[in-house]
């Protein structure tokens, strides 16, 4: 039975993930700003929160309607059955979010959808779910636009970029879906072992998404789903489904894939976030800075999310070393395609090199390019003034 799901991904990275998730089985896809519209079975739901590189989550939409005020919006999430999906001794969160509505106030709709789902559990149970606004087991998101509102269960739970074995405690400047994305969005051929180099590798979130593709490693494989708590969940073919994915592992190997930073602080997290993963032995890590470091094959690809010199002193101090880095990108990165992430969109002026492609992402809120430059001999410097 089909069923409507919708995906958030990283602003940009919309048609990719449609691509992806039609290759796990959706259906109907459709691109959204900031995510898909998808359609399919339970089995396309599971597998997408298991082997989606991309998407943020996976929502199941349980209901939706039109409405004009708050009454209306309370009416529908009344009339849903949530008490066949889960019971009253499951904590709830509600999220709201909304686009071009007229209700002003998103914090008493949100009361609203909460009052909705107890209500309903007290007629039908007797009893009600508590909140948890830290670590609900399950979470309710609405979408309000002008004169509609739909309504979800996340079956993801945690979201899905975080794979399940980096420390809890660390916030990456950069997603694991995002950076899956820009691997996609380089043309790195991990099935042909092309070399692929981030020398500014910070906690080696680049490194450790390569390396999982490289060998075809679910990125879903080291947790848990929100989906494993509903009442209808069917253990045996999920349990089906995950021996199947984790059947397809490749055996563990040294990759050409290269990580290096200036800092030794940052190459230990890079180092234990690898080891977390079970990758340590998959990808070199070397110490060393940007202006001197030499490629480790005569071709491939780089990818890398410099500074964006947000704080004080740090735009001067970037102004002076992104001439330094196109000297350094001419003289040792030819016949590399080398990308860089980056919010500063005067990066291709002060860098001297003519980017042949800018790609506009969202890391976070913050509005970024992911500028590339095809390093050929002798043909893509600009004449400095």
């Amino acid at each position: 039975m089909s069923e409507a799901f919708f995906s958030p991904v990283p602003r940009g990275l919309e048609g990719l993930l449609a691509e992806e998730l039609n290759a796990l089985g959706a259906s109907d896809s459709r691109t959204v700003p900031g995510g898909v519209e998808w359609c399919g079975d339970w089995l396309a739901c599971w597998r997408a929160n298991l082997e989606s590189r991309l998407a943020t989550r996976v929502l199941w939409r349980v209901g939706n309607g039109r409405y004009r005020g708050e009454a209306d919006i309370y009416k529908l999430a009344h009339s849903l059955t949530w008490a066949k999906w889960f019971t009253p001794n499951e904590t709830i969160r509600i999220f709201v979010t909304a686009r071009h509505s007229p209700l002003k106030s998103l914090e008493f709709i949100t009361l609203r959808i909460k009052d909705a789902v107890c209500d309903h559990f007290r007629a039908v149970r007797g009893s009600r779910p508590s909140v948890d606004t830290a670590h609900p087991m399950v979470r309710i998101h609405a979408f309000l636009d002008r004169d509609t509102v739909s309504l979800y269960l996340d079956t993801s739970g945690e979201p899905l970029y975080k794979r399940g074995f980096k420390p809890g405690t660390v916030e990456a400047p950069l997603k694991e879906n995002l950076a899956a994305g820009i691997l996609r969005l380089s043309g790195w051929r991990a099935d042909m072992d092309e070399p692929l180099v981030d020398p500014m590798c910070g906690s080696g979130t680049f490194l450790i998404e390569a390396a999982q593709i490289a060998l075809d490693i679910a990125p879903g494989l080291g947790r848990q789903f929100a989906f494993e708590r509903l009442r209808s969940f069917d253990a045996q073919s999920w349990a089906a489904l995950r021996k199947a994915a984790e059947a397809r592992r490749k055996p563990l190997r040294a990759l050409p894939i290269h990580g290096s930073d200036i800092a030794g602080s940052q190459l230990r997290r890079a180092r234990e976030n690898l080891a977390a993963a079970g990758l340590e032995t998959c990808v070199g890590l070397t110490k060393a800075d940007l202006l001197e470091y030499l490629p480790p094959a005569t071709g491939g690809v780089m990818v890398t999310n410099p500074p964006y010199g947000e704080r004080l002193g740090e735009a001067e101090e970037l102004a002076a070393f992104y001439p330094r880095l196109g000297d350094a990108l001419k003289q040792r990165w030819t016949g590399w395609r080398c990308h860089f992430l980056s919010s500063d969109m005067n990066l291709p002026r002060a860098i001297g090199l003519k980017a042949s492609r800018r790609t506009p992402l969202f890391n976070g809120a913050l509005e970024c390019r992911l500028f590339e430059y095809r390093m050929v001999a002798g043909s893509l410097r600009t004449p400095r003034q």
